[in-house]
């Protein structure tokens, strides 16, 4: 702790008041000491506040020990929940130290604790700014810059078919009369100014992230525009006339439409536009100056869609296993992900997932033809308010391949006017991701041509949402077509009777009473069916708890099973006797885990698991209990202790765990935080000879070319944003690391084989070092852009889990180059790997 006291400096007015300040000032510097001392930093830190108020020239000398203060009152207040009092204090303290760092590094800290991500990320981004060699402040930064510029903004800005489609339907509407232009959501600006080029006298922008607001402010002036286009830190819903801007405006101009259409709000923000905003629309048969009119630009969308088979949609969305490593998964547990929760419940998510469908790793099969669900026009108000009333209507198309129906693929065609379209589809080559909406809960997913595809779609909570998806199979339409020609009870009820017994054939995703829904993320579900992980930890588990046992573990699971089964048939109780106590396995995994159910099935051994969610941990005791395995056997940790940062710790006094459980990567495909210093605490509470899991970890990487990763990293120069300077603005943002990669489908020519990069050892750390030079050559000739890079989490010698493997629920992650190198065959290159707080950099040099 910083423990020098300056001594307070005289003011320079002197007299009775400057001594009397000065004799508080030394008071309060004596009790702020004192108080530290007896750890109170609360009572500390309202001392130094009153120091720095009274004798503001003292900022330097106390700074050191004033941030300390500020950062232990924090965890205090952190601890206490008192979120109000903890912002407050660290307002204080920028309003004292506006140009502090490590301040800002900190308060990101918080915030992106809380939840707060965007603030967080714009107080990393300030930290970076005023201090660029500042490391920790750099790798929070690029952890959540997606959160502060989303990096679709570079893949937009680098498309140049959709800027010069844009341009080109601007032009033609402002050179036709439309003069006076809102651009909503304008991000960095580029329709803006598409507009004042093409001549428009009054331009305005606005724009909610106060990041994307004032980037959209440096590259207005850098374009020298600055004067025509006035640029507004808001929402559109909150612009008034004529407080915000002068007058009605003849044209509005958009791009607030996600992969689904109206996620963005688009349907919201333009009813309230053409009401409060926008002139009134020139009707049918109208003639004159197009000025005098309002109009959108894009003028309507039409929504397209197609139902197909996709394995890795499938493997994300539904759990294909019965059996994993030998735990059996009962009938009365239903996984679900989000986007199928969404449905029934009051909670707005939104309902699908995104997937460059082209691109993705192992392709898909179209079911269907492609089928309109719906046309929208931006133009006509009453249809937008009518848009978000309207009920769901049903859609019914037919199955012309067999397969198996995973999700229903969804795109738009984005019509700017009569003359320009955009189209999302996934055979363009597009900056846009395709919207898909997985099939869950169905009894059969097996389709044949004739069946038929139902749903039902909406625009509902402003999402397009396709719901109660299900199949009509041909077989049950000619049973209904047979009864009803046989029987002349049908025959006089019509349509009717066949339209009920149809009902009746359908493949319903309503839940049993009696089941339990658990709802896990995509990778969670991914995960439950990578059975290679699991068989590979009950391997590993195995071997440590048997060189830990006297005796040898019991036999694997499905004899473990019958010899339960027949002590419960016989009224017997289901735990032998023993005398010897169990085996401590913690599993502090991140999100739901079967690994502490599969660790009690091998034996004397008391599993501990770290789920947090209710419906999880019901999960976890349902499939216990159908694996005939004790309830009252598995713990649930967080239950246990009130501070969920003690997570690692002893479960009784004398006893340490057998086995630690760490969660080493992230699904993104980076390294944990602070998974270094979660194995040193872990190696001090592991019993003699018990084990981390994974003991290590190796970092493998290669070289690559690939121009999509280095358009999806930065925008490329000003010819993709047709001469406007854009580029050195929004490249600020950009971040040395993309993750999230699938390298089997990313386009890319590998350029070497791979290499080991980096080895973290959990169990033995003096093998580990924080820098490492490694020497590459050059397999093929080519300019290197990025490192692509995934690792092996060793269990142990032999047991090894591959992030890139197919069956992985893991992504992995490139380090993307500021500067291509070319390279020659056979020439080495060397990459400077570097290891710091759980953040990995890698530096190539010729």
């Amino acid at each position: 702790m910083p423990n020098s006291r300056p001594r307070p400096r005289r003011g320079a007015g002197g007299g009775a008041d400057a001594a009397s300040r000065d004799r508080l000032v030394a008071r309060s510097l004596q009790s702020a000491e004192h108080c530290l001392g007896d750890q109170d930093f609360g009572t500390a830190y309202a001392h130094y506040l009153l120091v720095l108020s009274l004798a503001p020239e003292l900022k330097d000398d106390v700074k050191e020990t004033f941030q300390y203060t500020l950062f232990k009152w924090a965890e205090e207040l952190h601890a206490l929940s008192r979120i109000q009092d903890l912002l407050g204090c660290y307002e204080q303290a920028l309003e004292l130290f506006p140009d502090d760092e490590v301040i800002c590094n900190s308060m990101g800290e918080h915030l992106f604790r809380m939840g707060f991500r965007d603030e967080a990320a714009g107080y990393f981004h300030k930290a970076v700014k005023l201090n660029p060699d500042f490391n920790d402040a750099k790798e929070n930064f690029y952890r959540v810059a997606n959160w502060l510029v989303e990096r679709w903004h570079f893949i937009m800005l680098n498309d140049t078919k959709r800027n010069k489609i844009y341009n080109a339907a601007i032009q033609k509407a402002v050179r036709g009369g439309s003069k006076t232009v809102l651009d909503i959501g304008t991000g960095t600006g580029i329709l803006s100014m598409f507009a004042k080029k093409a001549g428009a006298h009054s331009v305005y922008a606005c724009e909610l992230s106060k990041t994307m607001y004032e980037l959209a402010c440096d590259v207005v002036a850098a374009n020298k525009m600055e004067n025509g286009i006035k640029l507004l830190h808001m929402k559109s819903l909150d612009i008034e006339i004529p407080k915000h801007i002068p007058e009605r405006v003849s044209l509005v101009v958009t791009e607030t439409v996600d992969a689904g259409v109206f996620g963005e709000g688009i349907v919201e923000s333009l009813i309230h536009a053409w009401e409060n905003l926008l002139l009134q629309p020139k009707t049918k048969g109208e003639n004159g100056n197009f000025g005098k009119y309002g109009k959108v630009i894009p003028a309507s969308a039409v929504i397209f869609g197609m139902a197909v088979e996709c394995a890795e949609i499938r493997r994300h969305h539904r759990v294909g296993a019965k059996d994993i490593a030998g735990i059996r998964l009962p009938t009365n547990v239903k996984f679900r992900s989000p986007a199928y929760s969404s449905v029934d419940t009051e909670e707005i998510v939104e309902p699908y997932t995104t997937e460059k469908m082209s691109g993705i790793p192992g392709g898909y099969l179209p079911l269907t033809e492609c089928f309109q669900i719906m046309k929208v026009d931006f133009n006509n108000l009453e249809e937008l308010k009518s848009l978000a009333t309207k009920k769901p209507y049903s859609l019914n198309v037919p199955a012309v391949k067999a397969g198996m129906l995973d999700a229903i693929m969804v795109w738009f065609v984005l019509q700017l006017d009569d003359e320009h379209s955009l189209s999302t589809g996934p055979s363009e080559e597009t900056c846009w991701e395709q919207a898909v909406y997985p099939v869950q809960a169905l009894e059969d997913y097996c389709i044949q041509p004739g069946d038929r595809v139902t749903m039902e779609a909406s625009c509902h909570d402003c999402y397009l949402r396709i719901q109660g998806i299900s199949i009509l199979h041909l077989e049950h339409e000619m049973e209904v077509i047979r009864s009803s020609t046989n029987s002349t009870d049908l025959l006089s009820l019509g349509n009717e009777a066949e339209l009920c017994s149809a009902l009746a054939n359908l493949q319903t995703s309503r839940p049993e009473a009696l089941e339990q829904t658990c709802v896990l993320e995509p990778t969670e579900i991914a995960l439950l069916n990578n059975i290679p992980y699991h068989e590979g930890f009950k391997t590993a588990m195995r071997k440590v708890l048997s060189s830990l046992a006297p005796e040898p573990l019991c036999q694997p699971m499905d004899t473990h099973c019958q010899y339960m089964e027949m002590n419960s048939e016989s009224g017997q109780s289901n735990t032998a006797p023993s005398t010897s106590d169990p085996f401590y396995v913690l599993d502090v995994s991140e999100g739901f885990s079967l690994l502490p159910i599969l660790a009690g099935t091998l034996g004397q051994v008391k599993p501990y698991s770290s789920v947090e969610k209710d419906q999880h941990c019901v999960a976890l005791d349902l499939i216990s209990e159908a694996n005939h395995f004790p309830k009252e056997t598995l713990e649930f940790w967080l239950r246990h202790i009130e501070d969920e940062a003690a997570v690692l710790q002893r479960p009784k006094s004398d006893k340490l765990w057998s086995i630690i459980i760490l969660d080493v990567i992230e699904p993104s495909g980076l390294i944990q935080q602070e998974i270094m210093e979660k194995a040193a605490i872990s190696r001090c509470l592991l019993q003699s000879g018990g084990k981390i899991f994974p003991q290590y970890v190796l970092m493998f990487g290669m070289l690559v070319q690939s121009q999509t990763l280095v358009e999806e990293s930065a925008v490329q120069g000003t010819e993709h944003t047709l001469g406007l300077n854009i580029a050195p603005f929004i490249n600020q943002f950009q971040v040395p690391i993309r993750v999230c990669l699938d390298l089997s489908s990313l386009p890319c020519v590998p350029l070497s084989q791979p290499v080991e990069l980096l080895r973290l050892d959990l169990m033995t750390p003096y093998l580990n070092t924080s820098n490492r030079e490694v020497k590459v050559r050059v397999c093929r000739s080519g300019r290197v852009t990025a490192v692509p890079f995934w690792f092996h989490l060793c269990l142990d010698d032999e047991v090894r889990l591959d992030t890139s493997g197919e069956a992985s629920h893991w992504k992995q992650a490139a380090v993307v180059l500021d500067h291509p190198i070319q390279v020659q065959a056979g020439e080495e290159l060397v990459l400077s790997v570097e290891h710091h707080k759980s953040n990995v950099s890698i530096t190539v040099r010729q």
